[in-house]
C-alpha cells in the first residue's frame, strides 16, 4: 500500500486510511489492508491492530469492518504467530495475537450476524489453538472469551461444538487457571513477561498494580471458562462430559474472586445442570455440593436466586428428591418468608409449594427423613395455616399478641443482659409464637436477637438459621446490618470464609447508610472488630490461596496478605464507607426497632458471657448488646 502522507514513518499507515475523506477510497484502503497485512514483515505492525483493538472495544457493533474482511486478517494474524516464532519475537509483535483475539472477541459478543462472519472467516481453528495453550494464559484468556461469545448464538454453537476438545479444554482451564496464572505470573516478580506486565496495566502501574490485576484477570480466566461450558451445558449430549464428580465438586468454590457480576460462575453453571434431569442426577449424588447450594441460597450474594433454583429442582424430581431433601429443606425453610429476590417474586410462596409437594407426592420421602426435618416441616406448614387463620383474626386480638410478645421479649433480653444466654433464647421462642405472623419487623428483630444467643452458646447453624430468616423478613430483603453481622460470625465459626466476608461488608455497607445511631459509622471509621473479620476473610478467600499452598505458600507483595493466617499489617482497610459515602448518606430506618441499643466494648461483660470463648469475644462476638434490641 502507498504511504498516505510525507510524515507517516510506517508506509500503509492504517491511521492515514482512516483519515482518507472519500468514503469509497476509505473502504477500499481498510479492505487492501486487511489483505495485505498477514503477509508483511514491517516494524509497527502492532500499533494498528492496538488501534483497531481500541475501536473494537469502543464500537462492537459498528459492521464496517466486517465485511472488508476484519475476521480473515485476525486469524491469518494468529495463525502467524503460532507458526512463525521469529517473526512473533521481533519488535512488538508478541502482542499481536493477544490483541487480534480480543478483537474477535469483542466483535462477536452482542451480534449474531457478526459471530455467524467470523466462523465463516476461519477464527475458530486459530482460537482453538490458543485455548490448548500454544502461547501464554493471557492468550488462552481472550482466546475462551471469544470462543465463549461464538457459543451462545444457535447458528455459530455447531461450529465450536464440532472442535471436540473446545469442551474438554474449557473444563481443564476453569478447573487450573488459578494455579496456572499464580505460578506463571503471580507468583515469581522477576519472572514475570514484559508483555504481560504491560497488557495488565497498559504500562501504568508498577509490581502491586501487577498482581492486583493478574488477580482480575485470572478471575476472568475462570469465569469465561464456566461461560463457555455453560453454553454446552444446555445441550443434554454433553452433560455426562461436564458432571463428572471431580469437576462438579469444585463448581460451587468457583465465586469468580467477588467480582464479575455478569458471569454465571460455578453456580450459574451449576444452575443450567440441573435444568435437565441429566444433570440433576449427578448433582444430588454429591453431599458436598448440595450442601455448598443451601450456603449459597442463605447468602446474600448475586447468585443466592441460583442456588435456590437449584435446590427446588432437585427436591421437585422424584429420582434426586430422597437424596437431598434432608440437606435442602432446612436451608428452604429458613428462606420461606422471603418475598421478592431480584426478578423472583412471591419466591416464599414457591419455596412453601415445592416442600409440601415434595412431601406429599411421595410417601417414602417422609419416611426417610430426619426427625428434626420432618419438625420443621410440620412447623412450616402450621404457620402458613396460622397465617390463614390470622387473616380472619380481629386486629385487636392480634394487638393483644403483639403486646403480649413484646413482653416476653423485654424478659429475654432482660435474661441476656444478666449472662442467662440459654434462657433469653428460650424467651425469643417463646416471643416468636405469639407474635403475629404479619408483624415482620418485630419478628426480624426476635429472630436476630436468638440468633445472637446461638453465637454466644457456639451453635454457629442455628445462629445463621436465625439471622436468615431475619433478613428475609427484612424489607428490603437482605438489609437487615445487625444479622448480616451475626451470620457473618458464624459463618466464621464454622470456616465459611467467602460467606462470612460478604456478609461482613454488606454490614459495614449498610452501617454507613444507617439512621441508627448504634450503626452509623463514626467519622466513616470501619469497627475495629467488622476490619479485622474482614481483612482475615480477605486472606482465607484469597483468590490464589489453594494454588500458593499447593506451591509451598509463597505470595507476592499484593494485597492478600500471608496465606497463612497471620496478622495483616495495622493500616487502615479503606472500604467504599470511607472514600465514597458522604455524611449525608442515609438508609431506611427500621422504625419499630429499639434505637437505645449500644455498642458496647466486649471487655467490660467478659465476666459476664462464660459461655461464649475468649477467641470469640475478642473477635466481635456479642458485641450488640441492648437493653431492648440486642
Amino acid at each position: 500500500m502507498d504511504k498516505m502522507t510525507s510524515d507517516c514513518p510506517y508506509p500503509g499507515c492504517f491511521f492515514c486510511v482512516m483519515k482518507e475523506g472519500n468514503p469509497g477510497k476509505r473502504r477500499t484502503g481498510i479492505l487492501k489492508f486487511f489483505r495485505e497485512l498477514p503477509s508483511q514483515d514491517d516494524d509497527g505492525q502492532v500499533l494498528p491492530i492496538s488501534g483497531l483493538w481500541n475501536t473494537a472495544m469502543a464500537h462492537p457493533n459498528d459492521p464496517e469492518f466486517i465485511d472488508l474482511g476484519i475476521f480473515e486478517c485476525m486469524a491469518a494474524l494468529i495463525w502467524k504467530g503460532l507458526k512463525n516464532r521469529r517473526w512473533l519475537s521481533h519488535d512488538q509483535n508478541i502482542y499481536i495475537p493477544y490483541y487480534a483475539a480480543h478483537i474477535i472477541g469483542s466483535y462477536t459478543m452482542n451480534l449474531e450476524e457478526f459471530a455467524e462472519s467470523a466462523v465463516h472467516a476461519g477464527v475458530i481453528p486459530p482460537l482453538v489453538e490458543l485455548l490448548r495453550g500454544r502461547l501464554t494464559w493471557v492468550e488462552q484468556r481472550v482466546a475462551v472469551r471469544a470462543l465463549g461469545h461464538l457459543a451462545t448464538y444457535a447458528s455459530t454453537f455447531p461450529a465450536v461444538a464440532s472442535h471436540g476438545e473446545v469442551l474438554e479444554l474449557a473444563i481443564q482451564l476453569a478447573s487450573s487457571s488459578l494455579e496456572i496464572v499464580y505460578s506463571h505470573f503471580y507468583q515469581y516478580v522477576d519472572r514475570r513477561l514484559s508483555y504481560h506486565c504491560d497488557l495488565l496495566t497498559r504500562g501504568m502501574g508498577g509490581v502491586e498494580m501487577e498482581s492486583r490485576k493478574a488477580e482480575e484477570w485470572a478471575s476472568q480466566l475462570q469465569c469465561w471458562s464456566l461461560q463457555l461450558i455453560n453454553c454446552f451445558a444446555f445441550k443434554p449430549d454433553f452433560l455426562p462430559d461436564i458432571c463428572k464428580p471431580e469437576f462438579l465438586v469444585k463448581l460451587p468454590g468457583m465465586w469468580g474472586g467477588l467480582v464479575n457480576e455478569n458471569s454465571p460462575a460455578g453456580i450459574g453453571l451449576l444452575r443450567t445442570i440441573c435444568q435437565h434431569k441429566l444433570g440433576r442426577g449427578p448433582v444430588a449424588s454429591c453431599p458436598g455440593i448440595v450442601e455448598a447450594l443451601c450456603n449459597i441460597a442463605r447468602s446474600s450474594d448475586d447468585w443466592q436466586y441460583m442456588a435456590i433454583d437449584c435446590l427446588l429442582w432437585l427436591l421437585q424430581d422424584p429420582s434426586t428428591c430422597q437424596k437431598v431433601i434432608d440437606k435442602a429443606v432446612p436451608a428452604l425453610i429458613d428462606l420461606a418468608d422471603i418475598s421478592t429476590l431480584g426478578d423472583h417474586k412471591k419466591l416464599g410462596d414457591s419455596i412453601v409449594s415445592v416442600i409440601q409437594e415434595a412431601v406429599q407426592s411421595q410417601g417414602t420421602v417422609r419416611n426417610s427423613i430426619s426427625s428434626r426435618t420432618k419438625e420443621q416441616i410440620d412447623e412450616l406448614l402450621s404457620s402458613r395455616q396460622r397465617l390463614k387463620w390470622e387473616k380472619n383474626t380481629p386486629k385487636e386480638d392480634l394487638h393483644i399478641k403483639q403486646a403480649a410478645a413484646l413482653v416476653v421479649k423485654l424478659e429475654g433480653n432482660s435474661l441476656f443482659s444478666s449472662g442467662n444466654i440459654a434462657g433469653a433464647a428460650a424467651k425469643y421462642s417463646e416471643a416468636l409464637t405469639l407474635c403475629p405472623l404479619k408483624s415482620k419487623k418485630e419478628r426480624v428483630v426476635l429472630y436476630s436477637n436468638r440468633s445472637q444467643c446461638h453465637l454466644l452458646l457456639q451453635q454457629p447453624l442455628a445462629a445463621i438459621s436465625d439471622a436468615t430468616r431475619a433478613l428475609c423478613l427484612h424489607n428490603p430483603p437482605n438489609r437487615h446490618a445487625k444479622s448480616l453481622w451475626r451470620r457473618a460470625q458464624a459463618y466464621d465459626m464454622l470456616g465459611l470464609a467467602k460467606e462470612s466476608l460478604l456478609d461482613a461488608i454488606l454490614f459495614i455497607n449498610e452501617c454507613s447508610q444507617s439512621n441508627d445511631p448504634d450503626l452509623s459509622l463514626r467519622q466513616n471509621k470501619v469497627p475495629d472488630y467488622a476490619e479485622r473479620l474482614v481483612k482475615k476473610q480477605m486472606r482465607a478467600a484469597w483468590l490464589f490461596r489453594e494454588a500458593a499452598i499447593k506451591r509451598g505458600g509463597v505470595h507476592s507483595e499484593g494485597n492478600a496478605g500471608d496465606v497463612y493466617g497471620q496478622d495483616a499489617d495495622d493500616s487502615e482497610w479503606e472500604t467504599a464507607s470511607e472514600s465514597d459515602v458522604g455524611n449525608n448518606g442515609r438508609g431506611e430506618e427500621d422504625d419499630d426497632e429499639d434505637n437505645d441499643s449500644e455498642w458496647k466494648n466486649e471487655d467490660n461483660r467478659k465476666d459476664k458471657y462464660d459461655k461464649a470463648s475468649t477467641k470469640d469475644r475478642n473477635h466481635g462476638y456479642g458485641v450488640l448488646l441492648a437493653e431492648d434490641d440486642i
